[in-house]
């Protein structure tokens, strides 16, 4: 890419449906209000539906397309994800963005009983991700956008105790699921590939930007520390969001790619192509994480990247 890319240069995006999950709040309501500003027909997907038609009607105030719509999301919630994914039956999806996360929380389970953060921030994505395939193909140029994070570089997969029985870590615990997200985008467009599919898979993050993850998941003395730190070191919001702004938008990106800020150890700057960790692009641990993912799930991705059953 050249020159510095901002919000403005996203492409007319008339007639794409975007699901957007986590636009309630931080990166996921400004990639909601861009998205919408330069004509995309967003969906709010989220808990609290509440929450969702607050940021509604500030997406629907920029919006030069269709009006944006909320649905409910839980991705702790296999059922949830799964009643989500059934309003798409019949339709076609342009953009799915996996926004969606916590952060650093205390030692909690989904409840389907799942570690908290791998539970939502990977196998939540996993299951939607799979069960939109069909909606998403239907477009012809679908892009999947997963949103990591340089803490993925940190991290590692524990096959032999991912729900941390032996001893809860939970900024490992975090690392640990950004990794997921990683091994997953990449090994999602590995088989998008092979089987010829119009869909790509991409990843992105947003470096250090100030957002509400910071302060919603993270506790005590930690919390304090992290409120000082994006204080003296955080970018704002809006410039965090570009790296997926532009993954899901831009011309000339492929399956695979991975973007991030340009600054120093990508913590703040404009988008550019970054790379993730060896441990990301290993085909073992891709191929061992989606069988996992499929056995927790129970959502199965068949040879043409299609759910089971459907």
């Amino acid at each position: 890419m050249s020159g510095k890319w901002t919000a403005p240069d996203i492409p007319d995006q008339d007639g794409r449906v975007a699901v957007v999950t986590g636009a309630n709040s931080g990166l996921g309501r400004l990639t909601a209000i861009e998205l919408a500003r330069h004509g995309a027909e967003v969906v709010i997907a989220c808990r609290s539906v509440q929450k969702g038609e607050r940021v509604a009607e500030e997406v629907a105030a920029v919006a030069s397309g269709p009006s944006p719509r909320v649905q409910e999301l839980d991705l702790g919630s296999l059922d949830s994800v799964r009643a989500f994914a059934a309003t798409f039956t019949a339709k076609q999806v342009g953009l799915l963005v996996n926004n969606a996360g916590v952060m650093m929380t205390p030692q909690r389970t989904t409840s389907d009983g799942f570690e908290l953060q791998f539970g939502t921030n990977h196998l939540g994505h996993f299951a939607l991700t799979g069960l939109l395939l069909k909606a998403l193909e239907r477009s012809q140029a679908a892009r999947i956008v997963t949103v990591s994070s340089t803490e993925h570089k940190g991290g590692t997969i524990d096959f032999d105790d991912l729900q941390w029985e032996r001893g809860y870590d939970r900024r490992g615990a975090y690392r640990r699921s950004k990794l997921a997200n990683a091994v997953f985008a990449i090994e999602l467009d590995r088989r998008l590939r092979e089987t010829q599919s119009p869909a790509i898979s991409l990843i992105a993050h947003p470096g250090y930007a100030d957002t509400n993850l910071q302060r919603t998941g993270p506790t005590g003395l930690l919390r304090g520390l992290l409120e000082v730190s994006n204080r003296l070191v955080a970018q704002r919001p809006e410039r965090g969001v570009l790296p997926t702004l532009y993954a899901a938008t831009a011309a000339g990106v492929e399956g695979g790619d991975f973007y991030g800020p340009d600054g120093f150890n990508e913590l703040r700057g404009y988008p550019k192509k970054v790379e993730a960790i060896p441990a990301a692009h290993d085909r073992e641990t891709g191929e061992r994480l989606w069988s996992v993912s499929e056995d927790l799930t129970g959502v199965r991705y068949l040879p043409a990247g299609v759910p089971a059953g459907s």
